[in-house]
């Protein structure tokens, strides 16, 4: 059959839902962050249940741009190098305390309830 087998075909198309859902959640979950508040990759990772912060990463680098995505840092509070004047800039109008380019967490970190 032309094109991979009707299951093979089945399952790219599940896979494809899948991750447009989880990115989905991921999104939801990024724009849910209250002002002055972060949660790390690993943290947004962790409480989906999806296995890597690099997903979350990936999600907000693609599709991220409506959302509040400055609002998501390092588990160092850190911030991307690439982006970090514009996401400085952006959490320190929110009154997110800034130190050394490092956010402090144990101040700043907002742990969603549990879904």
């Amino acid at each position: 059959m032309p094109g991979g087998s009707v299951a093979a075909r089945l399952l790219g198309v599940v896979a494809s839902a899948q991750r447009a859902s989880r990115a989905d959640a991921v999104l939801e979950l990024v724009d849910s962050i209250p002002p002055g508040r972060v949660m790390t990759y690993g943290d947004v990772a962790q409480h989906l249940g999806i296995p890597s912060a690099r997903v979350v990463g990936q999600v907000l680098s693609s599709r991220g741009g409506s959302v509040a995505w400055h609002r998501v840092v390092l588990s160092t509070g850190a911030v991307a190098a690439h982006l970090a004047a514009r996401q400085l800039s952006l959490l320190a109008r929110e009154g997110v305390e800034v130190r050394r380019g490092r956010v402090d967490l144990r101040r700043c970190r907002w742990r969603p309830a549990s879904s």
